[in-house]
């Protein structure tokens, strides 16, 4: 593990404590199991063609509309208010579509975003349409 992964698994715990303190307890979870039959090698063939497909990622804090008169106006300074609410969680967009929902984290000065609720494949195809 890179040191970056250990600051990030070390910011982690320490917000879990912080969170939770000693009241945390584990839930019993089921063993997951594949139940998939084993792909063919045409079928891992076109899995590693798509694999390397890059995406665009983003996390969407908020948006507004404006009218040109006021986009010219702004300048450093200006504040432009976002149809969010401070706190709420912010978007995650995979080429433009909506697959998650997160909450913004500091490690080491770098920002990063913990993904609090992932939409559904169906919700995501359903979007589509």
């Amino acid at each position: 593990m890179s040191d970056v992964e250990d600051d990030w698994a070390a910011a982690l715990a320490e917000q879990a404590e912080v969170e939770g303190g000693d009241d945390v307890q584990t839930a019993p979870l089921d063993e997951l199991v594949d139940e998939a039959p084993p792909m063919n090698a045409d079928e891992i063939r076109k899995l590693d063609a798509i694999l390397d497909i890059p995406v665009t990622i983003s996390m969407e804090v908020g948006r507004t509309n404006i009218n040109i008169r006021n986009l010219l106006q702004l300048n450093q300074g200006s504040v432009v208010e976002l149809d969010r609410l401070a706190g709420e969680s912010l978007d995650v967009l995979v080429n433009g579509t909506l697959i998650a929902h997160g909450e913004v984290v500091v490690v080491n000065d770098k920002f990063g975003i913990r993904l609090t609720d992932v939409i559904s494949q169906t919700e995501r195809i359903k979007k589509l349409r």
